[in-house]
């Protein structure tokens, strides 16, 4: 690279580049109408702000359209409590039957030893009783039927539950992703989009950047290596005017690991087959520095 300066032909920098800044172009993360867009070069825009929205409105009738079929689901759902209650009113009503046969078995006993009534009566309350036994048992079995085959029902008609609503859940950060929020604070460099367009998914909307910070990215030799190291405070001038400078303070905050051929922008061809390396200045802006304004480092932090 060549190093000029103003002051004859002597070089009293020790490396000189353009600034840049990180930039974030946001697209559009659906497709759709731009219904609102509020984007334009040159505006300042902070984190979370809201600037846009696509259409959204069919993703919308989706999820009201699952939100209702997952309503839709308490409805299906059977209740055997009716069945239960008609099964307990007859169990409660065998056992008051039982509770007789067994006042009755007791008495017919009685009789029994005093020879006052036949053995074969006390042998039929004994039959009446155990069938009446038997009858219960299976009007308890029916109970517990009533209520399994009901809660298997339920069971498989909940089951959809789940699947609708992570369909909803995922149909509402569809939704969300149709609003477009700004990602970082900086002011918009181009806007590609107006109200009223198609968005496409990926397609960009604009580009932005933080330049409150800029970074210098310069160029030096391999000689150059050993006087530098990454976190290093430098000073760096750009021009004011015609012959006036203006000087910044700046950190050295990267430094590339491997060289390349000096670039194409360097004027002479013998200078343009150096090999250089890369650096990262990072200089706080007053609001003076623009993206690709020419800078000079100084290393010593001495500006001659």
């Amino acid at each position: 690279m060549v190093f000029a300066s103003c002051n004859g032909n002597k070089i009293n920098y020790n490396a000189s580049g353009n600034f840049e800044a990180d930039e974030v172009i946001v697209s559009a993360q659906q497709t759709g109408q731009l219904l609102s867009f509020s984007v334009n070069e040159g505006d300042l825009l902070k984190e979370g702000a809201i600037v846009g929205q696509i259409d959204m409105s069919v993703q919308q009738l989706q999820k009201e359209q699952t939100e209702a079929s997952i309503a839709s689901l308490k409805q299906k759902t059977g209740s055997a409590i009716n069945q239960v209650n008609v099964a307990k009113k007859q169990l409660s009503s065998q056992q008051t039957q039982l509770d007789n046969l067994y006042r009755e078995k007791e008495r017919s006993q009685n009789l029994v030893k005093a020879d006052a009534a036949p053995r074969k009566q006390l042998d039929d309350i004994n039959a009446q009783i155990d069938q009446l036994q038997k009858q219960m048992a299976v009007t308890r079995e029916q109970i517990n039927l009533y209520q399994s085959n009901t809660a298997t029902q339920n069971r498989s008609i909940l089951s959809e539950k789940a699947p609708l609503e992570k369909a909803a859940q995922q149909l509402q950060v569809q939704i969300d992703r149709g609003q477009i929020v700004n990602p970082i604070t900086g002011k918009v460099l181009t806007s590609y989009a107006l109200k009223g367009e198609m968005a496409v998914l990926g397609k960009p909307l604009y580009k932005i950047a933080n330049t409150d910070t800029l970074f210098l990215r310069a160029y030096i030799t391999g000689n150059q290596l050993s006087s530098i190291k990454t976190g290093q405070e430098v000073q760096v001038r750009v021009d004011q005017g015609e012959k006036e400078y203006k000087s910044y303070p700046g950190t050295i905050v990267w430094i590339s690991e491997k060289s390349e051929f000096t670039p194409k922008t360097i004027q002479t061809k013998e200078e343009r087959a150096n090999l250089v390396y890369a650096i990262k200045v990072r200089v706080k802006n007053d609001g003076y520095l623009k993206i690709g304004m020419y800078s000079e480092v100084f290393f010593n932090n001495k500006i001659q």
